[in-house]
């Protein structure tokens, strides 16, 4: 019973900031739970969900590539500019962070719970994109390393 007030407060907080996102996805959660085989769903999609989410993105920053919207006169713009610059490095950096981050989650799956509160306030509240739980572990790593703490 405690998962399903946890999740429905999820849900009232996500229409509550009109978060269309947190709204489907809480829902989506909520209809699979409904299932007789709900466990063994749920066992599936956690044990692969840090990978279908990268590649859901991946996918996404891709289309405008297959589309043509984006081609290589833009590859080679980027380059031209410090503005691509940094985003070539922001990239790097994105990159290395969820690497920790991933690594972080696995070692301490308590680090989840404040993640998951974290990247809920940020999207209803300050009207954020739950696209980072990844790089936001990655950067809880960096921090607590940095001074030395643990869960």
């Amino acid at each position: 019973m405690q998962t399903w007030l946890f999740l429905a407060l999820i849900m009232l907080i996500a229409y509550l900031g009109k978060n269309m996102s947190l709204m489907i996805a809480t829902g989506f959660v909520m209809l699979v739970k409904l299932l007789p085989f709900a466990d063994k769903l749920f066992d599936f999609i956690h044990a692969k969900e840090i990978n279908w989410g990268v590649i859901i993105i991946t996918i996404a920053v891709l289309v405008p590539i297959a589309t043509g919207e984006i081609g290589f006169k833009d590859l080679l713009a980027a380059f031209r500019s410090p503005a691509g610059w940094i985003a070539v490095l922001c990239g790097v950096l994105v990159a290395v962070l969820s690497r920790n981050g991933v690594n972080l989650l696995a070692s301490s799956p308590q680090v989840t719970v404040a993640l998951v509160l974290g990247t809920i306030m940020g999207v209803v509240f300050l009207k954020g994109v739950a696209a980072g739980p990844v790089i936001a572990a990655g950067i809880t790593y960096c921090i607590i390393s940095a001074f030395n703490l643990n869960f």
